[in-house]
C-alpha cells in the first residue's frame, strides 16, 4: 500500500495542463517473478517515474510503453517472457524465469474512473476491496477497463460484457473469501480479467510514550503503516509528528481506531496501565496484540483478569503476542521495533516468519 500511497500522491501533484501521464500495472505473473501481479509503476511524458513493475530489468522497456500509451492516448497489455533463452527477449538472462503482463493506461485528470483516481478513492476504506481490470480480449474499446466492486448491481451496469459478468462476479467473491488476487481467461469473450483484492492499509497503535515508541513509528512508517501513539501528548517528542504519526491524548476520551486491519502493542512500561490497555483492546477485532516484558510478567496479567472472572478464551490468545517479536535476537529498541514490525506483518499475511529458505514452494504462493 506505500507504493500506491506514493504514486497517488505523485498523481495529485501532476499539472496535467502542462504533463501527461500513463500506468503500468502487472497484471499476471505466471513462474517467477521479482515483483507481484498488482505491482505498479507511474510514468510521466518527460520520462520520470514512480514505482516498479520488476527488479529493474523491465523498468526502461516499460518507459517507452508507457510513453506510446501517452501518445497514442489508448491502454495496451505488453508480455515479457523471461522464460526462453532468447537474447532479444527484455530480462532475459537476470534469473526471474517468468511470464508478466503488464498493462499500460493513460491517465486523465477529468476521467475519475481512471485507475488512479478509483486507488485513491480506497485508501480510507477499512475494509478489503476487488478492483477488476480487463487485461486483454478481442474488444479493444474494453481493454484497459478498470472498475471497483461495490454491489451486484453497479457492478452489472458498470462491466462491458455482459456475457461473463455473473462470472466475474462469483470470481470476485471468491478472491474476498480467499483474501487473493487472480488473473482468469474467459473463453466466451476471448477476454483475460485481473482481479486484485487491495487490503485497508495497515494502522499500528502504540500504547505508550518512552522512547522506544520512536523507533517503533519510524519502522511501522517506513513500511508505508499508518501509526497512532496513545500518550501523554506533553511529553510527545517533534519527532512523532514529523513522521506523520497521530497522537492521541492518554488523558483524553478519544480513542483511536482499531479494526482487523490494526495491530496493537502495549509499550507503557508500567504494568497497571498495560493491563488496563489490554482489557480495553481486547474489545476490539484487532488480530495482534503486542506486549514487552518477560512471560512471566503477562501470565501474572491473565492471572489477575482470571480472578476477576475475565478468564481469557483460546481465541483471545490467539491474538496475543507476549513477548511480542520474532526470534532474531533483538536487543536494540531499533532491533526490536524491527522484530515486532516483522511479526505484525507475518501475522497479516498469514505466514510463520520464518526463513524464506525453508519454505517449500514459491515466495509468494499460498502453499
Amino acid at each position: 500500500m506505500k507504493e500506491i500511497k506514493a504514486i497517488i500522491d505523485a498523481y495529485k501533484g501532476i499539472d496535467f495542463a502542462t504533463t501527461k501521464a500513463a500506468l503500468a500495472t502487472v497484471a499476471r505473473v505466471e513462474g517467477s517473478s521479482y515483483r507481484r501481479s498488482g505491482a505498479r509503476m507511474l510514468v510521466l511524458d518527460n520520462g520520470n517515474y514512480l514505482g516498479g513493475i520488476s527488479g529493474g530489468c523491465l523498468e526502461g522497456d516499460a518507459l517507452r510503453r508507457s510513453q506510446k500509451a501517452i501518445v497514442q492516448d489508448k491502454p495496451s497489455i505488453i508480455t515479457y517472457d523471461t522464460t526462453q533463452d532468447d537474447g532479444a527477449q527484455i530480462g532475459v538472462g537476470l534469473g526471474c524465469n517468468g511470464i508478466i503482463d503488464v498493462l499500460f493506461t493513460p491517465l486523465h485528470k477529468e476521467d475519475k474512473n481512471n485507475p488512479v483516481e478509483l486507488l485513491s478513492a480506497l485508501t480510507e476504506i477499512r475494509k478489503p476491496k476487488a478492483v477488476v481490470s480487463i487485461t486483454s480480449g478481442t474488444q479493444k474499446d474494453v481493454l484497459g477497463k478498470t472498475i471497483v466492486y461495490e454491489t451486484r448491481e453497479q457492478f452489472s451496469k458498470d462491466f462491458p460484457l455482459a456475457n461473463i459478468t455473473a462470472a466475474v462476479e462469483e470470481e470476485i467473491h471468491q478472491c474476498l473469501n480467499k483474501q487473493a488476487s487472480v488473473t482468469v481467461n474467459y473463453n466466451e469473450e476471448s477476454v483475460r480479467v485481473f482481479i486484485e483484492v487491495l487490503f485497508p492499509v495497515t494502522h499500528l497503535i502504540l500504547y505508550g510514550g518512552n522512547y522506544d515508541i520512536y523507533p517503533m513509528a519510524r519502522c511501522a512508517r517506513e513500511l508505508g503503516w499508518d501509526v497512532t501513539v496513545v500518550m501523554n501528548i506533553q511529553k510527545a517528542n517533534k519527532a512523532l509528528f514529523s513522521i506523520g504519526a497521530k497522537v492521541i491524548n492518554n488523558k483524553s476520551e478519544e480513542n483511536p481506531l482499531i479494526d482487523a486491519y490494526s495491530a496493537v502493542v502495549l509499550m507503557a512500561h508500567d504494568y497497571k496501565t498495560d493491563l488496563q490497555n489490554l482489557q480495553k483492546v481486547l474489545a476490539t477485532n484487532t488480530r495482534y496484540i503486542g506486549m514487552l516484558g518477560p512471560r512471566k510478567r503477562s501470565r501474572k496479567m491473565f492471572d489477575v483478569m482470571a480472578n476477576e472472572g475475565n478468564s481469557l478464551n483460546e481465541e483471545n490468545m490467539q491474538r496475543i503476542f507476549a513477548p511480542a517479536g520474532l526470534d532474531i535476537g533483538a536487543a536494540t529498541p531499533e532491533e526490536i521495533a524491527l522484530s515486532i514490525c516483522a511479526e505484525i506483518r507475518s501475522v497479516f499475511a498469514k505466514r510463520n516468519g520464518t526463513s524464506l529458505r525453508l519454505r517449500e514452494g514459491t515466495i509468494y504462493g499460498n502453499s
